[in-house]
């Protein structure tokens, strides 16, 4: 029998993988949408050029007073239609109370801003790595309002020339809302749809409730946007539908944080390695 015959594998060792291999590099759509570190400096040069925005363009959309009573008419007989046009009497009721119907006038007038910074201070420091996307939703749903006041000027129901609401700042002197008293001429009075206390405070108590450990805080987390909501009715800066307004843009919010990210900013990792030390992990809840 003839010897057998051994054909070699050529570039057999081609064909072999390479025991180590480099990790790709993430694109950099990929490096934008991960988790990271926020830096203190930018974060607060952020927020301030924001808000400032933000005020600038509020204030300079045209107030059409008529369109802004007329469409101020139609959410009152709105509301009448749905029975739940009660906002006339919280006013009144809330308004023969002096001191209750002072401290919602201070309320309306600080918690707005001290409780939203508060939140965002929290997360940035025990929550770095869901800090940028909450953010975000907060960021987009304030930008969708500036749509809404300028789509649809609204008069909050103390300039209703029909109402009978109480203007409760200027009642009983306090400096409450920047579109009453001496102020009013700082702040465009018709964009009170939606109602940003109310979005900014729902973001506020969800972000709490969901992410805080207390139980205690987590109930507080739930309160403020209820409490806010009567507060914007008592002194008849807002009328219910307002705050409806305000919950639509918070949801907005969130969808564009979730399309970015892929996920609840809730959902992804708590803290994030320092930048320059390898990518976050998958998301999970910490």
């Amino acid at each position: 029998m003839g010897e057998p015959t051994v054909t070699p594998l050529e570039g057999r060792g081609q064909a072999l993988p390479d025991p180590v291999t480099a990790a790709p590099r993430p694109r950099r759509l990929d490096r934008l949408r991960s988790p990271r570190r926020p830096r203190l400096w930018f974060e607060i040069l952020l927020i301030a050029v924001s808000y400032w925005t933000y005020s600038l363009v509020r204030n300079a959309v045209p107030e059409q007073r008529a369109e802004a009573l007329r469409n101020t008419d139609w959410i009152w007989r709105a509301e009448h239609s749905l029975g739940i046009a009660v906002e006339e009497s919280v006013n009144h009721a809330v308004n023969s109370v002096t001191w209750l119907i002072v401290g919602m006038n201070y309320y309306y007038a600080t918690l707005h801003f001290v409780v939203t910074l508060a939140v965002l201070v929290w997360l940035y420091r025990s929550h770095p790595g869901r800090y940028a996307a909450t953010r975000l939703v907060l960021f987009a749903t304030t930008a969708v309002a500036l749509v809404g006041y300028y789509l649809y000027p609204l008069a909050p129901p103390r300039l209703m020339p029909r109402g009978d609401f109480v203007d409760t700042v200027m009642v009983h002197q306090t400096w409450g809302s920047m579109a009453s008293g001496d102020l009013k001429h700082m702040s465009n009075q018709y964009a009170a749809m939606p109602s940003m206390h109310i979005g900014w405070a729902v973001w506020c108590g969800l972000t709490v409730f969901a992410l805080a450990r207390l139980p205690w805080v987590r109930i507080l987390g739930l309160l403020y946007p209820t409490a806010t909501l009567v507060v914007i009715v008592a002194t008849a800066n807002h009328f219910w539908l307002d705050a409806v307004g305000g919950v639509l843009c918070l949801a907005f919010g969130f969808a564009v944080a979730g399309v970015w990210y892929g996920t609840l900013p809730y959902s992804l990792p708590r803290r994030v390695p320092p930048r320059g030390q390898g990518r976050p992990l998958l998301p999970t809840k910490a």
